[in-house]
């Protein structure tokens, strides 16, 4: 029983002194007593049997859930799984969830894993895993249900946030990428691009590593989109590459820490030369930082579409039975004083994340921009640039989804098209090797022949999928792109998928690319 107490007493100290700040009349000791009395009573009147561990883990999380939505409650179990999650590997789906009113939310989407191959997304419910409902499943029996052997199936039924008909997803487990860098390549002699899908301990190390293996350049894509953040530290070294000594790059304000300002320790590598940032609307935390601090020093231009707006600060505080509480202690600001989280209001999580799903919808003036009221200056050149929450790129590049079917998202989620590059490549790998030794053969020259389609529509009905001709018609460009770039990953790695995917049917790359071209007229005002 003490021990139960104990854990009520750090439940509910932390709010109480959260309120005792804003209210006055407000009685942090008082409330402690009534707490402790209410439990007292509970464990020794209630009807049944109290089964207290439980009860305390989901009050602990109801109540961070209500001062905002990335201060959470950590298992001990979980804890192992934060600790793989940057220094590890495993086999499961590759993302990262919480458990919120009894439901799997889907918080991260891991690069270049299975659950990104068939479409999974932020903030998707899973409500059903392999045909029984997940619905009530607790938070330490997620990783149960999802992870297994490598090459094992899971079936999962996802209900996307907004409402409408369930989603099927059959997701293969594989091992998860513990690489945070997924892509380095020259784009021409003079031009590189790097893709880093998070931020972790290795981070630096893999980003300078491919850097010296890329060699001398003139500029640099960093691409950044779909990167929902990571580790600070890593953020603040890949910032201080491209920025001279004493630079700002993040401050941090809270009401009980002391305001802190970090700056570049010594002059970077690259303080020269043209730098081209991407981002996007799931970009988020570490990946804001670095993009921030960019735009406001001028460094570079930043293209694609705002960010999520996650800038909170977290400490984590450990507990007794080896479970944690990560508590929202300050909140980023970039160098020009632009708060990057957006705002979160009475502990409305469906409200936050309606702000997050209207960006996906054409046309949606959320989609593209941010707050144009909260108006910042840039530090160099006085550039206009916009605060409310997220990053505003420079130049915006709204949302395509004029390809995207209903067919040809059902043969994404039930995995026909994963599942046929499998057996295509079963059938024609020494054919493919023999003909394309290079990977750059490979991607200048392979097509998806309309026979290879007809070969992945006819498996596709088979496993039930009605064909809609017009559908396939409006998704056939996308198709062919997306099946040669899976080739291209299964034969030669993540690497060669970007290769395809960015040098064919990506309109935020292809921009950045014209951007490069036209410097004299897009980069006025930008240090190189």
């Amino acid at each position: 029983m003490k021990i139960h107490i104990l854990l009520a007493t750090l439940l509910f100290a932390a709010p109480a002194l959260v309120s005792a700040q804003n209210d006055a009349k407000d009685d942090p000791a008082g409330n402690l007593q009534k707490f402790q009395q209410f439990y007292r009573y509970l464990n020794g009147a209630y009807v049944d049997t109290v089964h207290n561990n439980e009860l305390v883990e989901s009050a602990i999380r109801e109540v961070l859930l209500q001062l905002d939505p990335h201060s959470t409650y950590v298992s001990p179990e979980e804890m192992v799984e934060v600790k793989e999650s940057f220094d590890g590997s495993f086999s499961g789906i590759g993302i990262e969830f919480n458990v919120l009113r009894d439901t799997i939310i889907v918080v991260n989407v891991i690069s270049g894993g299975p659950a990104e191959q068939v479409g999974l997304l932020p903030n998707d419910r899973i409500v059903a895993v392999d045909g029984k409902s997940s619905v009530g499943v607790k938070q330490i029996d997620v990783p149960k249900l999802l992870r297994g052997p490598k090459g094992s199936r899971v079936e999962t039924r996802i209900v996307r946030h907004g409402g409408g008909e369930p989603l099927d997803f059959t997701i293969v487990r594989d091992n998860i990428p513990i690489n945070t860098v997924d892509a380095a390549y020259k784009v021409d002699p003079k031009t590189g691009y790097i893709r880093i899908n998070r931020f972790a301990n290795n981070t630096y190390k893999e980003f300078t590593d491919a850097v010296q293996k890329l060699g001398p350049m003139d500029a640099l894509i960093l691409d950044l989109r779909s990167n929902g953040g990571g580790l600070m530290g890593g953020a603040v070294q890949l910032s201080n590459f491209f920025l001279p000594e004493g630079s700002v790059i993040v401050s941090t304000e809270g009401m009980r820490v002391p305001p802190d300002r970090i700056v570049a320790k010594e002059d970077g590598p690259f303080t020269k030369g043209k730098v081209i940032v991407l981002i996007n609307e799931t970009s988020a935390s570490a990946s804001e930082i670095v993009s921030g601090a960019i735009q406001d020093w001028d460094r570079g231009l930043l293209i694609g579409r705002r960010t999520f707006g996650k800038g909170l600060v977290q400490r984590q505080f450990p507990l007794q039975d080896g479970s944690a509480v990560r508590l929202t202690v300050a909140r980023y600001h970039t160098p020009t004083g632009r708060m990057i989280q957006r705002p979160y209001e009475n502990g409305n999580l469906d409200a936050y994340y309606e702000d997050f799903n209207k960006r996906f919808e054409p046309g949606a003036s959320d989609s593209v921009g941010g707050d144009t009221t909260q108006r910042f200056k840039t530090l160099r050149s006085g550039r206009t640039v916009y605060g409310g929450g997220g990053i505003t790129p420079d130049i915006v590049v709204p949302l395509d989804t004029s390809d995207y079917t209903k067919y040809w998202g059902s043969l994404v989620r039930q995995g026909v098209i994963n599942e046929f590059v499998i057996e295509y490549l079963d059938e024609n790998r020494p054919a493919l090797s023999s003909r394309y030794a290079a990977p750059e053969k490979f991607v200048s020259d392979f097509t998806v022949s309309d026979d290879v389609l007809d070969a992945l529509t006819a498996k596709a009905t088979k496993k039930g999928i009605a064909f809609d001709a017009a559908e396939f018609e409006r998704s056939k460009k996308a198709l062919k792109t997306q099946l040669k770039a899976l080739i291209a990953q299964k034969m030669w790695g993540v690497n060669e998928y970007y290769l395809v995917v960015n040098g064919e049917d990506d309109p935020v790359f292809a921009k950045a690319l014209e951007v490069l071209r036209d410097w004299e007229r897009y980069g006025s005002g930008i240090a190189y």
